[in-house]
């Protein structure tokens, strides 16, 4: 996975709560088993109607916010099904920050084990966020040691996360590899445990 320290993007709001899996990536789209592919189906009910064409009323179809890389919305984002392949289609699309007051649990955990840093601010500040994102281009600025968020005009937000979580998105690491930055103490609890008795 690719690493998250500082990270300043551009911002898409979308202004609702309850964003669902099936809302993310609907359900006829997960047919594939590796991870690519999925982006280009994000939020596909929203973005284009029963014949494919484009819904001009929705966000990511204006031009000015198809390149954002930062996903503000409302709370308990990710609720519903416990779909992997949606924080797969958020990431793929090129979203590697969320932002929003709260989150479905295994949303949650799905999205920071595959290198989506989830952001928990207050439902003021996220507000906030909805509300300055409204214009085309604002960026925002993470700082994922400092557990940050900031603007260029005033905005900073503290926000808390999991050390485990941390140390995982800043090292880019998914849990195959945490296992593996611990080969040496495995292999001397192996050769204690079995060396004896195999050798």
């Amino acid at each position: 996975m690719e690493p998250i320290n500082q990270f300043t993007g551009t911002v898409c709001p979308i202004n609702r709560a309850n964003i669902d899996t099936d809302q993310i990536i609907p359900k006829q789209f997960l047919k594939r088993i590796e991870r690519a592919g999925f982006g280009q189906f994000v939020f596909y009910n929203w973005r284009f109607d029963d014949d494919g064409n484009k819904r001009e009323d929705f966000i990511l179809n204006d031009p000015k916010f198809a390149d954002s890389d930062i996903l503000v919305a409302g709370e308990n984002f990710g609720c519903g099904s416990s779909r992997e392949h949606a924080p797969w289609a958020l990431l793929d699309y090129g979203f590697r920050i969320i932002i929003a007051p709260s989150y479905a649990d295994i949303f949650y955990n799905n999205s920071v084990k595959n290198g989506i840093l989830a952001v928990k601010l207050t439902d003021d500040e996220v507000e906030t966020l909805l509300e300055r994102s409204s214009v085309p281009g604002y960026k925002l600025h993470i700082n994922l040691e400092e557990q940050s968020v900031s603007d260029e005009s005033g905005f900073k937000a503290h926000f808390d996360i999991d050390p485990y979580w941390k140390k995982m998105l800043i090292n880019g690491w998914d849990e195959i590899s945490v296992t593996l930055s611990e080969e040496q103490r495995i292999a001397r609890y192996e050769e204690k445990m079995y060396g004896k008795q195999y050798s």
